[in-house]
């Protein structure tokens, strides 16, 4: 499969990365990997646990041995903003960003991966968005193994006599996705008959492909309008699915961060249920100030006050 996703996305490309925990599904995409084009393994040492310098240090041997023309290990501090989980995701993709030189990354995610995220987003409802979970090709993240079940990546290590590691966490119920691993998705495959993770890969398939084509009309709509201010006579007539996605696009060039669908409906009301109410608060990248959006007359507006 990382073949046919080279000969996909790869055509001209001289080299490129791959995020290398030493668990078997990147120790099965790294050895794929370096097969098919120059490969450097970027091994990102979160140091949450005693041996975690020695975990990065093996597989850094591994990748040597499998083939890769360099591998280097990124040691990182993780915080604690929105939950270990959320906290260790943020700090990972921005040393993998940081050390990738230009080059694209190979994320080892599975399909059972895939299932999962689906799963996430249904439970928090965030929305289609989110639910169409991770995208094989996201530049500069590539995604090979999505279509493919985690049980076969222990197999081809086992084939290759390459010793995965096991990391605790992946057992520790404290974490969402350990539970939904081993607790719920076995359930539903129980009372389903099977198939439930390739369903959810499925539906997420589909999802992405009504969202990429919304997404687009909302983005030929954006481009007439230029910068400033939305006309509210712009976005009246518009489906809702497609006058929020023109709306989050607004925000988002006007600073905004992090929109949730909460605030995007919130924002919404000022078009569809205008009685006058205030400004809706958005989360800005600005510091010490708040970002604002507001209606005012017939025109919605991004303002900013400070904390």
């Amino acid at each position: 499969m990382v073949t046919r996703f080279a000969r996909d996305h790869a055509a001209g490309l001289d080299r490129w990365c791959v995020a290398l925990s030493g668990g078997a599904d990147s120790l099965a995409l790294t050895a794929v990997a370096a097969t098919a084009v120059p490969t450097t393994a970027l091994i990102v040492d979160h140091g949450l646990q005693a041996d975690s310098s020695a975990v990065a240090a093996t597989a850094r041997d591994q990748a040597l041995a499998l083939g890769c023309v360099d591998a280097q290990v990124l040691r990182v501090t993780v915080g604690t903003e929105g939950g270990p989980e959320a906290a260790a995701r943020s700090v990972r993709y921005r040393a993998l960003d940081d050390a990738r030189a230009g080059a694209p990354v190979l994320l080892a995610h599975t399909l059972d991966d895939q299932a999962e995220t689906v799963l996430l987003g249904l439970g928090r409802g965030s929305g289609a968005r989110s639910i169409a979970g991770m995208r094989p090709h996201d530049p500069p993240w590539w995604r090979p193994l999505l279509g493919v079940r985690r049980e076969r990546t222990h197999r081809a290590c086992a084939e290759l006599g390459l010793a995965p590691w096991q990391d605790p966490h992946n057992a520790d119920r404290r974490f969402t996705r350990v539970r939904l691993r081993t607790e719920v998705l076995p359930v539903l495959e129980d009372a389903l008959g099977g198939g439930v993770a390739e369903a959810l890969a499925r539906t997420a398939a589909a999802l992405r492909e009504d969202t990429d084509a919304l997404d687009a009309m909302a983005a030929r709509i954006l481009d007439t309008i230029g910068e400033g201010g939305l006309a509210v006579g712009v976005l009246t007539p518009l489906p809702g699915a497609v006058r929020r996605r023109v709306i989050r696009g607004w925000l988002l060039a006007g600073g905004a961060v992090g929109l949730t669908d909460t605030q995007i409906r919130a924002v919404d009301a000022l078009v569809t249920a205008w009685r006058g109410q205030g400004g809706v608060a958005v989360p800005g990248a600005t510091p010490r100030t708040r970002l604002f959006a507001g209606r005012r007359d017939d025109m919605l507006l991004l303002y900013r006050e400070p904390v």
